[in-house]
C-alpha cells in the first residue's frame, strides 16, 4: 500500500518545521544545525521526552528565546538566544564534540547546499571565489550522529535542483543523508534509491522532470 501524500501548496518553513519535530523518536538526542533546523525547537513537545543538544556546550536546549527570555550568556552554535529546559546541563565543547564523534547522537538536521541521490552532503562551503567557509562541526555531526536529515530548499533562486546525482561543491561527508525535508518535497534515500514521501505545491510527475536522479513514489 503506498505511503505517498501529496498538497496543494508549497511548504512553508514552519510547516517544514513542524514535520521534522514530528518524525523525531521520543527520547532522542538530537543536534539541530544552523538555519532552518534551529526553527524545530519550537514544535518539539514535552511528551516526546526529545533532548537538545548544541555543539558550543548544551544539553537541555529549549526553543529559540524571546523578549524577557533573552539572556545574552544563553546561545546556540549559531548565536541564536536560546532557553533551557528544567535539567539543562553545561560542559566544554571537547566534551561536546566527543559526544558528537562518539556516536552518542540519535538524530542531527542540518541545512544543505546540496545533497547527491546517495545521500552525499555538501553545506560547508560552494567553493564560490572570496567565500568564507563555515565547517563549523557539521563534518562531525554528519558523520557522528546515527541519522542524518537534511532540511533546505529543492531549488535554487536560478531554479537548480539541489537534490543532485554527483555533488558539484565541498564534500561534508559521504553516505551520511538518510532524509530530506524541502519545501516541495519530502526524500527518503537509503541504498543509493530516493524516495518521494510527499510532494507540496508540485506534482510527482513535475519533480520527476525537474530533478536530475531518479525517484520512486512510496
Amino acid at each position: 500500500m503506498s505511503t505517498f501524500t501529496t498538497t496543494d501548496a508549497a511548504l512553508t518553513r514552519d510547516e517544514m518545521a513542524k514535520i521534522v519535530a514530528v518524525d523525531i523518536p521520543a527520547g532522542a538526542f538530537v543536534n539541530l544545525g544552523i538555519g532552518q533546523p534551529t526553527n524545530v525547537s519550537n514544535f518539539l513537545t514535552s511528551e516526546q521526552g526529545v533532548t537538545l543538544h548544541t555543539e558550543n556546550g548544551m544539553l537541555g536546549m529549549g526553543p529559540v528565546a524571546t523578549g524577557d527570555e533573552i539572556d545574552g550568556d544563553l546561545i546556540n552554535a549559531g548565536k541564536i538566544p536560546v532557553t533551557e529546559l528544567p535539567g539543562a546541563s553545561y560542559f566544554h565543547q571537547a566534551d561536546s564534540f566527543a559526544m558528537m564523534r562518539g556516536g552518542h547522537l540519535d538524530v542531527c538536521v542540518l541545512g544543505a547546499f546540496q545533497v547527491s541521490g546517495g545521500g552525499d552532503l555538501a553545506n560547508w562551503h560552494t567553493g564560490a571565489p572570496g567565500a568564507i567557509p563555515a565547517v563549523g562541526g557539521a563534518m562531525d555531526l554528519a558523520i557522528g550522529a546515527k541519522s542524518t536529515w537534511v532540511m533546505m530548499g529543492l531549488f535554487t533562486k536560478a531554479g537548480e535542483s539541489k537534490l543532485v546525482e554527483t555533488l558539484s561543491y565541498p564534500v561534508t561527508g559521504l553516505g551520511c543523508v538518510s532524509r530530506i525535508y524541502t519545501e516541495s518535497a519530502i526524500f527518503d534515500l537509503a541504498d543509493n534509491k530516493v524516495t518521494v514521501r510527499s510532494t507540496h505545491g508540485i506534482s510527482f510527475d513535475e519533480l520527476v522532470a525537474r530533478l536530475p536522479v531518479d525517484l520512486h513514489k512510496a
